[in-house]
């Protein structure tokens, strides 16, 4: 059960858990906003930076994003990566270099990876061809897919703090055939799946116009969709989408700032939730890193679409930022050994909080803190954060000035 409890001066919670992670957007932050479009135009401001990533530089990158998350709350994260390979798709000489870049960046912040392994291998939901950055996405087809994914479950590089996951793209980016493919491995190995599920109504639109079926539906019939499945976004759902998800007792990532910054829409996250589909949330495309804010914009969203308040309860958002996340991972329980300590006595964000006069501290910290009042983070039992400051990689100033060094090179 998730709580918040007081230790001297100090807020103790469980671990917090960002369930959907694109390391490499981080580079876009304020890049696109000042231009019109939609989803569609601001992909293609990503495409640009996926190609010109490298193992080196991406460790270098997601070293830095991933201590951003540490230093703002987070102690697990699921990295949803799909930049498998070199320019125009050719494999590195380790096909999984990309991915073990990942996890080194990972190993240095301290921070849990769930590594999700998407598959991509097509352009549009009627199978266009992929092109520019997107080759780098694709092993060819769903069987070459499971030999390099194999081959990672083999190498013996995953255990302890990190594990490995699987990812259907999307609907659009993979045929059905091939999502076969993936679901028949997460079950051969128990992993935890996850796939962008109705992000835009074009998406749905599209699906219905190939396969008469919704994106759910296409999951449904594929085998996809079970227990161990996240869908991410689920922002245009029909109620018979919903009544889906809660049968497999699924679970939903919402990534509340990225939906907001993409102009995404918001989701019906408390009709999933009754049906008995499990929230959790995630960073996405990293506009923010703040697992507070996360949490209140789920409430806040659904408030401005149903204009009324209270339609979620803090004790289910605090459920959603950390047991909801660690069981999206394939990890439940796993957070039982992290911890994040907030300040209390000297944080502005959480004064006016009085124990004496029966706050409820789990709304205060979730709808009024901050990264700033991190003082402390533990990880598997270690200290990763002290004084608000990475014991691993040093003051926050050496942070930032790393990933502003790192973004610069990506973006010259």
């Amino acid at each position: 059960m998730s709580e918040v409890l007081v230790e001297g001066d100090r807020a103790r919670l469980s671990g917090l858990v960002n369930a959907h992670s694109h390391a490499f957007h981080r580079v876009l932050r304020g890049l696109s906003e000042t231009a019109s479009g939609d989803f569609f135009t601001w992909r293609q401001l990503m495409y640009e930076v996926a190609e010109r990533l490298d193992p080196d530089s991406y460790r270098e990158l997601a070293t830095c994003v991933f201590a951003e998350m540490v230093l703002a709350g987070y102690t697990s994260v699921g990295e949803f990566h799909y930049l498998h390979h070199g320019p125009g798709g050719k494999p590195y000489a380790e096909p999984n270099e990309m991915s073990y870049a990942l996890l080194e960046a990972a190993e240095a912040a301290g921070v849990r990876l769930c590594l999700l392994d998407a598959c991509y291998l097509q352009g549009s939901v009627e199978g266009a061809p992929l092109a520019g950055a997107q080759l780098r996405f694709s092993d060819g087809d769903g069987d070459a897919w499971s030999r390099r994914v194999q081959d990672a479950i083999d190498s013996g590089r995953f255990g302890g703090r990190h594990h490995l996951g699987v990812a259907i793209h999307s609907v659009r980016a993979v045929p059905p055939a091939a999502m076969v493919s993936v679901g028949a491995l997460a079950a051969s190995y128990d992993l935890p799946l996850h796939v962008h599920v109705s992000e835009q109504k074009s998406e749905n639109e599209a699906c219905l116009a190939a396969f008469q079926k919704s994106p759910t539906e296409l999951l449904h019939e594929t085998g996809a969709l079970t227990a161990r499945t996240t869908a991410v976004h689920a922002t245009h759902l029909r109620p018979a989408d919903v009544a889906r998800y809660g049968l497999a007792q699924a679970g939903i990532c919402a990534c509340p700032t990225t939906e907001r910054d993409l102009g995404d829409g918001t989701g019906p996250f408390r009709e999933l939730a009754d049906s008995g589909a499990v929230l959790c949330l995630g960073s996405d495309s990293h506009a923010v890193i703040d697992p507070f804010e996360e949490a209140r914009s789920l409430e806040w969203h659904q408030r401005l679409s149903e204009e009324r308040r209270g339609i979620m309860s803090p004790a289910e958002l605090l459920a959603a930022a950390t047991t909801g996340g660690s069981r999206s991972l394939g990890r439940p329980g796993e957070g039982a050994a992290d911890a994040v300590y907030l300040r209390l006595e000297q944080s502005l964000d959480l004064a006016g909080w009085s124990p004496a006069d029966g706050d409820d501290l789990v709304a205060r910290v979730l709808f009024g803190a901050s990264p700033a009042d991190v003082d402390e983070v533990v990880i598997a039992g270690e200290r990763v954060v002290e004084g608000g400051e990475h014991i691993r990689l040093g003051p926050r100033r050496a942070i930032a000035a790393r990933l502003t060094a790192a973004a610069r090179r990506l973006l010259s």
